[in-house]
């Protein structure tokens, strides 16, 4: 007994040619969103604004400000720990977004990779 399919249904050349499509349309737009998201520059301060970090889309450090007043001998161990909150938040400004614009990218889809 076979199954039969309503009209309009299932499979065929066209189908399958216009889900290729769809794919190829959204590997593009994946592609250049990852490349936008590459470019855009992060800013992030911490120790109310005593340290500020630029990083990119790629998770390069391109720039730390340091205020001279934060700069203490006897405490590095506070500047130390401004610059790694203010990395950190960073990169998880970064990942966050990425997530958010690859989402709307493939429109939820979960795919394995991105």
């Amino acid at each position: 007994m076979k199954a039969r399919l309503p009209k309009g249904m299932g499979g065929g050349p066209q189908n399958m040619q216009s889900m290729l499509k769809q794919a190829q349309k959204m590997q593009e737009q994946i592609e250049a969103k990852k490349a936008e998201l590459e470019q855009k520059e992060y800013v992030v301060s911490s120790g109310g604004g005593m340290v500020e970090v630029t990083v990119t889309g790629k998770h390069e450090v391109k720039a730390i400000g340091i205020n001279p007043e934060v700069v203490d001998p006897e405490d590095v161990e506070m500047l130390e720990d401004m610059l790694m909150a203010a990395l950190n938040e960073a990169h998880r400004q970064i990942d966050e977004e990425s997530e958010r614009e690859m989402d709307a990218a493939t429109g939820g889809l979960n795919i394995p990779g991105l």
